[in-house]
């Protein structure tokens, strides 16, 4: 390990990487090695070791006797049971030398740029009117609740405002639909979790009153009525916003909602409750000792990802059209993908981001959860306000017409090894669905080498847990640590080993890969990739109690998702299909700066292209067709 200090990586300049299929760059598979950290005893303390400073990189597990042991010794010698926790860290990241300087915060200066078939929207628009924007965009569709459902089909949006407007159906009965849905999904035969806190009464209030608007003929918008939940990272009254934890809502307590959640409230949508997470987003499988686990609705017995797992899952078992996540590593996306839904993070800054959890300030952004692209649109429009007071300005909203018959040829960046690195039936049914676009649509695909991959994935998990730990750090120690899941503490302490060298060099790399990125995308519209390198894993019934840090199965399904965040590019998967055991797989879009438009576009016509092959997950509310 020594060596490592005068060994990092020397990497070259940027404009001499050859970005071809015929570079010399090599693919870096992940090797991660860190234990599975579920099922510990009460007895063991899980602690970074903190000797040499080469060895900072490992954690073990200790039992107490090992722990009283080695607690006055500052060069602990590691046990059989200490494990790497990233091979390669400190060569890639510690030590690596690099010409370029770091940047902090991906914003990206707006360059004007040709785009068919969509509609600029004026500044200054309430969210109802570029919900009804929003709208106008869709195509014309004469679908009635009676003859919609010939195939297994998701209600839309636009379902619930119809059935509304006729009067066969009010929101006051779906609100009592949906209450006695997640009562039975909470029981003990389910155990679902979907949901961290719901209020009956509050929600029947909305509804009372979207129902009443209704009656007088004066619907806010087509969300008036229609039910949406919300990520419990994000403050939504009247709840608490947890984080999936038991403390941080005692230090933080919810006084009003976040920006989002005001725009779309403002809208006449009814805002039924927070959804569950991993605790403090800290991990991938959406498995929170505190609040349960959100299991996937197409297998209970496997995980629906994390950490906006309730929301996917809420969307994937029809309890709503559409949620609210936060992606700060995918974290809309990989649950998206891994429940069957499409899964929609904007560019960095589109969102407001005012009244979500400050867990990660530069890579996290509010998403859209939603059972088709169209509703994601929808939302989309809703959301999407005016800038935060530390941006000079964002561009103007542009909405994308959808209609199938109006797609321009698009070039889609494929790095083959990337691509690649997944499962079979993954690799198997995303490349069928890029075939497929290539039939039907004549899309080119054009193969790159996206360079240095396995380092922005280590960088992005330097600044993502550097600033978790910055954001909460002075409740840590009085509350928030002994409060937290075995996982959660793990996490933790590997997060407050990085020094300022560390997070320095990954915004360096951040740089880097942002100048790669650029050059990609002057040779192609959008990237495309499989959204995870896994289908959705078996929980484990001991790591339901404790929590789940699987870093191996954690590196496989963030494999894609880095970009989105690290870089701040707008991103969207896609359900393509279904591996051997009928688990759900994704495909993902990686667009330019503020191409969010281009994105859905494509997304929509991905869509239309699988949709017939969708099936209907084991657990699954048919709110309107119950009523």
């Amino acid at each position: 390990m020594g060596l490592i200090r005068d060994n990092g990586v020397v990497y070259k300049p940027v404009d001499e990487v050859d970005l071809g299929i015929n570079s010399d760059q090599i693919y870096l598979h992940a090797d991660v090695k860190g234990p599975s950290s579920n099922g510990w005893s009460d007895c063991q303390t899980i602690r970074v070791v903190s000797g040499d400073e080469a060895d900072r990189q490992h954690f073990a597990i200790f039992s107490e006797e090992e722990q009283s042991n080695s607690e006055d010794d500052n060069s602990i010698t590691l046990s059989h049971s200490c494990h790497s926790f990233e091979e390669g860290y400190t060569h890639l990241v510690t030590y690596g030398v690099m010409e370029e300087s770091p940047l902090y915060v991906p914003l990206h200066a707006y360059e004007d740029f040709e785009e068919e078939e969509v509609k600029r929207l004026c500044p200054n628009l309430s969210p109802a009117e570029q919900v009804q924007h929003a709208i106008n965009c869709l195509e014309p569709s004469d679908t009635t609740l009676q003859d919609s459902y010939a195939g297994f089909r998701r209600w839309k949006i636009l379902d619930y405002s119809r059935a509304y407007a006729s009067g066969k159906i009010t929101p006051l009965m779906v609100a009592e639909q949906l209450i006695s849905a997640v009562e039975q999904s909470c029981g003990s035969g389910m155990d679902m979790s979907f949901f961290i806190s719901h209020d009956a009464r509050d929600i029947l209030r909305q509804a009372t009153q979207s129902t009443l608007r209704y009656q007088r003929g004066e619907p806010i918008s087509v969300l008036d009525g229609v039910p949406i939940a919300v990520k419990d990272e994000i403050d939504c009254m009247p709840y608490p916003t947890t984080g999936g934890s038991k403390w941080l809502h005692k230090v933080r307590p919810c006084k009003e909602d976040a920006c989002c959640v005001q725009r779309l409230r403002s809208c006449g949508a009814i805002l039924v409750g927070k959804t569950n997470m991993h605790e403090l987003g800290a991990g991938t499988s959406g498995i929170n000792p505190h609040y349960g686990t959100s299991r996937n609705p197409y297998n209970p017995k496997r995980i629906s990802g994390g950490s906006s797992s309730g929301s996917a899952a809420v969307v994937c078992a029809g309890l709503c059209p559409a949620a609210l996540g936060v992606d700060g590593g995918g974290s809309v996306r990989m649950p998206a993908a891994l429940c069957g839904v499409v899964g929609f993070k904007p560019s960095f800054g589109r969102i407001p981001h005012s009244g979500v959890l400050p867990l990660n300030w530069t890579v996290g952004m509010v998403g859209v959860l939603a059972g088709t692209v169209e509703d994601s649109l929808i939302i989309y429009a809703a959301i999407s306000g005016q800038p935060e007071p530390h941006q000079s300005t964002v561009p103007r909203l542009k909405l994308p017409i959808l209609k199938h018959s109006n797609m321009s040829s698009i070039r889609l960046a494929k790095s083959d090894e990337w691509f690649n690195d997944c499962s079979d039936d993954i690799r198997a049914c995303c490349s069928k669905a890029l075939a497929s676009l290539h039939k039907l649509y004549g899309w080119e695909t054009v193969e790159v080498t996206i360079p240095d991959i396995e380092a922005m994935r280590l960088a992005h998990y330097v600044t993502i847990g550097s600033e978790c730990t910055s954001s909460i750090a002075h409740h840590l120690e009085k509350k928030g640590r002994s409060e937290s899941g075995s996982d959660v503490r793990v996490a933790l302490s590997i997060y407050g080993s990085f020094d300022s060298r560390e997070y320095l060099n990954a915004q360096r790399i951040r740089t880097r890969q942002m100048r790669f990125h650029e050059k990609i995308f002057s040779m192609a519209d959008v990237i495309v990739s499989p959204m995870v390198g896994v289908t959705a894993y078996e929980i484990k019934d001991d790591a339901k109690d404790t929590g789940e840090l699987d870093y191996v199965n954690g590196a496989a399904l963030v494999r894609y998702s880095i970009a989105g965040n690290f870089l701040g590019l707008p991103a969207v998967t896609v359900p393509v299909g279904y591996d051997r055991l009928g688990l759900p797989i994704g495909i993902q879009f990686i667009g330019k700066p503020w191409s969010e438009a281009k994105l859905i576009q494509i997304a929509y016509a991905m869509e239309a292209l699988c949709e017939a092959e969708y099936k209907k997950p084991q657990v699954f509310y048919d709110l309107l067709g119950k009523c």
